[in-house]
């Protein structure tokens, strides 16, 4: 009986022992994502950063900020919103299913901005804002201000222009903020969607960008996926890791899953400290890209 006890302890302690390494016994992490950034939700500072600090594109995470500033507003989330024709062109693409003049509650405007990254659906959110569409993008920057994101900014609401730049690091800052917010978590972690539209009544279905969102092993709190051309493919997410909530924050990956890739090379590196790998292809990219971006910096130090 004894032996058993002792043959018991002796288990549990080697499971713990190697299944959570501590920072010092962890590898170098090896992420195909150009920027990163890791951090506990309830600690301060980054448990690990890859060019943290470096302002680049955001695409749709730009998204996070939006929801952030619309449930900061106060306004009725059941208030019926009415899709409005774009009173100045999309910086990029847009293309929606959703057709112009008909109505969805703020509620479910902002759940498919997040979940399934509707571009229309944030542009009318900014629109319906108390003082206007100008008013919301200033709304967006004072915030990142005061949440001490001082390499951000934002010229419009749904991230399709290269203008809204922001930092891994800055980033960690937004989803703490956001995460306060369980109409936030719940909207931006919806697996499926049907939305109720009005004046005319029809439906539309909407899926997760986010494919970890269906998994629960992942335990995600928030959700918020991106992508240009310019941007690359982005991440940002709030998941159990290692026992704890961890915000993640990847930029600017070259594949559709890399950044899916990425997050599972960052729990493995926390549980076990297991360093992983990436691709050839990943490398090559990220070497590209390091490049265009020291390019960028070099002509506009010399022009200012």
């Amino acid at each position: 009986m004894i032996r058993s006890a002792v043959l018991l302890a002796l288990t549990v302690l080697l499971v713990v022992t190697f299944s959570h390494a501590s920072a010092a016994d962890r590898a170098e992490l090896q992420l195909a994502s150009v920027n990163a950034a890791v951090a506990y939700a309830d600690a301060d500072g980054l448990v690990y950063g890859k060019n943290a600090h470096r302002p680049v594109p955001i695409a749709s995470i730009t998204k996070l900020m939006t929801a952030l500033v619309v449930m900061e507003s106060g306004e009725p989330l059941t208030e019926w919103l009415e899709f409005r024709e774009r009173h100045i062109p999309a910086p990029a693409n847009a293309y929606t299913r959703i057709r112009e003049g008909s109505e969805l509650r703020r509620a479910d405007v902002l759940r498919i901005a997040l979940m399934s990254s509707e571009n229309f659906a944030a542009y009318t959110l900014a629109r319906h804002h108390p003082g206007g569409y100008d008013a919301f993008v200033k709304a967006m920057n004072t915030r990142a201000s005061e949440l001490g994101m001082v390499n951000t900014t934002f010229v419009d609401p749904t991230g399709l222009s290269v203008k809204n730049r922001s930092t891994a690091a800055d980033l960690v800052r937004l989803v703490r903020a956001a995460s306060k917010y369980p109409q936030i978590r719940e909207y931006s972690t919806t697996r499926y969607f049907t939305g109720r539209f009005r004046q005319p009544r029809y439906r539309l279905a909407y899926g997760n960008t986010n494919v970890l969102v269906h998994r629960e092993s992942w335990g995600v709190g928030i959700s918020k996926t991106g992508y240009l051309s310019e941007a690359g493919r982005c991440l940002v997410m709030l998941s159990e890791m290692d026992g704890r909530p961890v915000v993640t924050v990847l930029l600017d990956s070259l594949g559709t899953r890399s950044p899916m890739g990425d997050a599972g090379r960052i729990k493995r590196w926390l549980t076990t400290g297991v360093g992983g790998s990436v691709a050839a292809a990943a490398r090559a990219y990220e070497r590209k890209k390091n490049a265009a971006y020291a390019s960028s910096a070099s002509t506009s130090a010399s022009v200012n």
